[in-house]
């Protein structure tokens, strides 16, 4: 939803689904440019100078929640153990001095308990409000 050009050949739009359906009077249209879960990046190792992480930030939403048709749901039980595995894969298809670029909203689960799943320390972001954008930097050590 952030992006302004998706059609940018120097960006790969990465989503677990491919859909287009009308919810609540709105057209929502999921079309990324390969399908994939980003607990398993099909990419090799170190490829990427720039990750942008966006996961879906709900946990509870009801079947015709216009948040998670836009923007999917994180599985209730095991949120953390995925978004500690979606860290991961970030960081090992980013390569060494890359940007890992990670967005959260804090409307169901608080960013420092998000931060607690990853076992990288960010760099800079801001600490006010409800919507995040948090930098990490992929160093070599």
């Amino acid at each position: 939803m952030f992006y302004f050009d998706k059609e940018n050949i120097h960006t790969i739009y990465m989503d677990i689904r491919r859909e287009a359906f009308d919810i609540h009077g709105k057209h929502v249209n999921v079309n990324p440019d390969i399908i994939a879960d980003f607990r398993s990046i099909p990419f090799d190792d170190e490829r990427f100078n720039l990750v942008i992480f966006d996961p879906p930030h709900l946990k509870w939403a009801g079947p015709n929640s216009i948040m998670k048709a836009q923007y999917g749901q994180l599985d209730k039980n095991n949120w953390n153990q995925d978004l500690a595995a979606g860290f991961k894969e970030c960081m090992r298809v980013l390569k060494i001095g890359g940007t890992l670029i990670f967005k959260w909203s804090e409307c169901q689960i608080p960013l420092k308990d998000v931060l607690a799943c990853c076992e990288y320390k960010p760099l800079l972001g801001n600490q006010r409000g409800t919507t995040h954008w948090i930098i990490f930097f992929k160093g070599g050590d």
